[in-house]
């Protein structure tokens, strides 16, 4: 396996928590169009810092997942689709993103997402290491290694835990619970033929994505 930066020890004094301002996603206003909030990260850490739970110098700063890193679960097909606008677009659910210049889209829109992408492959190495971990964004779970959708440009949780099979002795089980109101077609579809992991999904089934293929996967 190829050396990855996300998997650097961070200082001892560090709570588990996995964290960076660029998570939040801003630009002229166009991320507003969609009814998710795309800066929601931040304002969980500044509720922390301002009951004085947390502070800057406690959080483990995250880290860009490189395209390298994106390979252990991602095709290159798919990779090389995110470079068209149109399609960021279509994942994200904001139109207008179509008609920017892609080198804006990489750079306001994907590249926060890759930067919570490494910040889940982080925390899982973390929760091995300390017994628990957060990444305060991140949990894509409409992305599998092939498609994006419903806000979901990279596939973070199949990746997390496909690094830790690959890269951390004695991790050979792993478990998804995923209590979002959408189903977590995503990893299911990753996971489809793997006994090692055993997912539960609770969602409600009148609504997006409404994936029948990806159902027989879940436990």
């Amino acid at each position: 396996p190829h050396r990855t930066e996300l998997y650097k020890d961070p200082p001892l004094g560090c709570w588990p928590i996995v964290y960076s301002p660029d998570y939040n996603i801003t630009f002229m206003g166009l991320e507003k169009l969609h009814p998710f909030d795309a800066g929601k990260w931040g304002k969980v850490i500044n509720f922390l810092k301002e009951e004085k739970l947390i502070a800057d110098d406690l959080i483990v700063q995250a880290q860009e997942a490189t395209d390298e890193d994106l390979l252990v679960v991602h095709t290159r097909r798919y990779l090389n689709k995110l470079k068209w606008s149109f399609v960021v677009a279509t994942i994200t659910e904001i139109p207008p993103v179509a008609f920017l210049p892609n080198f804006i889209v990489q750079r306001k829109v994907l590249k926060p997402l890759r930067t919570q992408t490494g910040g889940t492959i982080m925390a899982g190495k973390l929760a091995v290491d300390r017994g628990w971990a957060i990444n305060v964004g991140g949990g894509f779970h409409h992305c599998s290694s092939d498609k994006g959708g419903g806000f979901c440009a990279y596939a973070d949780i199949t990746l997390a835990i496909k690094f830790l099979f690959e890269r951390v002795q004695g991790v050979s089980r792993a478990t998804i619970i995923d209590l979002d109101a959408h189903q977590g077609n995503g990893h299911e579809r990753d996971f489809m033929d793997d006994p090692r992991v055993y997912i539960m999904d609770a969602y409600n089934r009148y609504i997006y994505p409404g994936d029948g293929f990806a159902k027989r996967e879940y436990n």
